[in-house]
Order: structure tokens, then sequence, then C-alpha cells
């Protein structure tokens, strides 16, 4: 691709009118713009507060629901007791964080065979 210098055509260079004019015309549309990011700045911020007042109208109930279901709960430092696994003792291997549970026979089921052979985990 070759890119070809076009020279202005010959004739007088602007003057001094011409040029003040371009730098009031560039100043214009400046300010044009700046006052149209301006109101779009202001329209924005204005759906910005109607939609939070709007979510915030629609979610008062569910913040009332969740202030009451707050104060059911103990304080966070309180502990909690959990009946569930009080009777087990749990014992095995802890592998990337699950509990392996092995279970193997006692003397008594199987007589007083001790073969290591025989015992296998449950799955």
């Amino acid at each position: 691709m070759q890119i070809k210098y076009i020279p202005p055509p010959p004739g007088r260079p602007p003057g001094l009118l011409r040029k003040s004019a371009a730098i009031v015309a560039t100043l214009a549309l400046a300010g044009v713009a700046l006052m149209f990011s301006a109101v779009m700045l202001a329209l924005l911020l204005v759906f910005v507060m109607f939609g939070g007042a709007y979510l915030w109208w629609k979610t008062r109930e569910l913040r009332k629901l969740m202030k009451e279901q707050r104060r059911d709960f103990p304080p966070h430092h309180a502990t909690m007791r959990n009946d569930a696994f009080t009777r087990e003792t749990f014992e095995g291997e802890i592998i990337e964080g699950e509990a392996i549970r092995v279970d193997e026979p006692s003397t008594r089921e199987t007589g007083s065979d001790s073969d290591e052979t025989k015992r296998q985990p449950r799955q």
C-alpha cells in the first residue's frame, strides 16, 4: 500500500479570520458535547435513584422477615448443640475432607478367628 501526499492547492494560506472561526467552532462543539454528557449523566443518576427506590420498596417485606428471623437465632458467638451425632464416634482416616469409616467385626461376632485377610471394610 502506498500513501501519497497531496499538497494543498496553491493559493493564499488561511487568514486570521478563518483561523479564529475554526477555533470558535471547535470550542462551541466541545461545549455542546460537554452539555450533552452532563444531561446524560443527570438522566442516568435519576434512573438509578428511581430504580434503587423501587427495589427498596419492593424488598421491604423480605427485609422485615429477615430481621424477624435474625431475632430467633442465637448470637454468633454461642455454640449450637447438635444431637444428631452425639451417639456416634467417628474413627478412621480423613482424606481430602471426607471421613472414611471402616467397620471391622469384633472378636465376639467372628469368634476367636482373628485372620487379617478376612477383614474387609463395609461399603
